[in-house]
């Protein structure tokens, strides 16, 4: 598969003793989520890296997705979402999402349990994701997520 420039770089993914990895481009396109969740949820599911909570890993990656895809990208089909899968059996999951969006602030985003966003229909995942994740770390002004699982 080649690369253009304008797609989210590669991720770097050094160490030899991974039990997984994945390095896999998505389209800006609502309906490519649900396939490549189900896709990188069997491959996470039947390595020796399996989390004890897989629907934590799915929701989290789901919302990961749907955010870089929807708020990230803008659905243009000009843009890729990257998704970067790596694994120990002694350092549990790390997944990335990558976006080619102009990024966010993370600290900016309001909580959805104050107030009157109690009862907006989104605006959810951000906070979904930091509580179904053993760890969260927004990069390059927020336009990857770290997301690790033990």
């Amino acid at each position: 598969m080649s690369l253009s420039n304008q797609n989210p770089t590669p991720c770097e993914m050094q160490n030899c003793k991974v039990a997984l990895q994945v390095d896999e481009l998505v389209p800006s396109n609502v309906e490519a989520i649900s396939p490549v969740v189900e896709k990188l949820m069997k491959v996470i599911n039947e390595s020796d890296c399996a989390p004890k909570e897989p629907f934590d890993v799915e929701t989290a990656l789901r919302e990961a997705l749907a955010n870089a895809v929807i708020h990230g990208n803008h659905k243009d089909p000009n843009k890729k979402v990257r998704i970067c899968c790596t694994c120990e059996p002694d350092h549990g999951l790390l997944i990335i999402v990558k976006d080619e969006g102009d990024g966010f602030d993370p600290a900016n985003i309001p909580s959805p349990l104050a107030g009157q966003n109690l009862y907006m229909d989104h605006g959810r995942g951000v906070f979904l994701i930091n509580q179904l994740m053993d760890a969260v770390e927004y990069r390059n002004h927020g336009t990857e997520i770290h997301m690790h699982k033990s």
